[in-house]
């Protein structure tokens, strides 16, 4: 977190209650039922930041020049608001999305800011909007801060004028259905990132491009994509999700493995998350490494697969059941003796979200 940057201030945060509340859904999907109200933030080159603003939820009015219409000069971070078993409201290890956020504003050439001063402005949004938490297991008020170039000119330099909003939203689980697996397809055809770009940074360009590979694997049974870099192949991403393997490796030890943060990764906060807790325990080998679909293909026939799994902030944590590759339907161990880990990482994580498990990972909000 930079020191002394110009910035805006929580201090100077504007309040513009609405006068009239939506009612709450009586089913949750994801992402389409938004609270009562929304943070805005605008910058200027010549002026700054101005203050913040907590105002009834609307839509945005852009110039059809703005650089995050043309040139996808935009990002967005992506966290929760929980409501524990004791009816209060948590974040989980928001700090973490602040930094991130940071590090995509740099990289897409938007002013910087102070990560606590906007952290604290939604945690005042998520208070006033507090009642929108889902009472609920796995549900939860999804939090969407967004950073968008508006200048009102078309030409492909820093913008001189941005926005930072924040949206929130009602959301059940990621994927209809609860399935108790998801499929995904590997195929060396689409590349989602590569290293020198952008794969590290949480922005809309990233996730945009990724539809066509997405519904071509729906053509082939799959739900997801299993991304793939380079020559062998290597193991990345699956959908927006980071992957993780547990195996018996190639020296015979139990293995929690993911790919490192190489520039083509994107550093998720569930990840993190993941690494710390389980090399806590201290039970097994915890790495971040390079993995190869040929790597994943041998030790599935040598029997020394015990799962798979996805992480991420909107799917949690998410068994991966088979993976179409090459013609082959490669089925891996799911749900089964073999997968108590990912159930114990899985019910770690959820009992520090709703508060059965006390932790710094999270921020209490105060009760209205």
């Amino acid at each position: 977190m930079a020191d002394n940057i110009p910035s805006f201030k929580a201090a100077d945060l504007v309040v513009e209650l609405s006068s009239t509340l939506k009612p709450k859904p009586d089913v949750l999907s994801f992402g389409s039922a938004f609270s009562d109200h929304m943070l805005t933030i605008e910058w200027s080159e010549s002026e700054g930041w101005k203050a913040p603003v907590i105002k009834p939820f609307g839509n945005l009015s852009l110039h059809p020049a703005s650089p995050s219409l043309h040139y996808a000069i935009q990002l967005f971070e992506g966290l929760k608001a929980y409501r524990g078993v004791d009816n209060k409201v948590r974040l989980f290890r928001p700090m973490l999305n602040m930094k991130r956020m940071a590090t995509s504003a740099k990289r897409a050439c938007l002013p910087a800011f102070d990560q606590l001063e906007l952290l604290e402005c939604i945690r005042r949004l998520v208070e006033i909007d507090q009642d929108w938490v889902p009472n609920l297991e796995r549900a939860s008020l999804y939090i969407r801060p967004t950073f968008i170039g508006t200048e009102q000119c078309l030409g492909l330099k820093k913008p001189a004028n941005a926005l930072l909003y924040v949206i929130m939203c009602q959301v059940g689980s990621y994927f209809d259905g609860e399935p108790k697996s998801v499929s995904i397809w590997a195929d060396p055809k689409y590349t989602r990132a590569w290293r020198g770009g952008t794969g590290d940074c949480k922005m809309g360009g990233n996730y945009g491009c990724s539809l066509s590979a997405q519904y071509e694997a729906v053509s082939h049974g799959c739900q997801q994509t299993l991304w793939l870099y380079g020559e062998d192949h290597q193991i990345t991403e699956a959908g927006t999700m980071n992957v993780f393997l547990h195996w018996i490796n190639e020296d015979g030890e139990e293995e929690l493995a993911t790919p490192p943060l190489d520039g083509i990764i994107l550093p998720g906060v569930t990840r993190q998350s993941i690494l710390e807790l389980t090399r806590k325990w201290g039970e097994i080998k915890v790495t971040e490494r390079y993995l190869t679909m040929s790597q994943l293909c041998s030790a599935l026939k040598q029997q020394r697969v015990k799962e798979m799994f996805g992480s991420g902030t909107a799917s949690m944590v998410c068994p991966i059941g088979h993976i179409v590759y090459q013609g082959e339907d490669l089925h891996l161990p799911c749900q089964d003796k073999d997968s108590l880990l990912t159930s114990r990482i899985a019910k770690e994580l959820t009992d520090i979200q709703y508060g059965r498990t006390p932790s710094d990972w999270t921020i209490l909000m105060e009760q209205q």
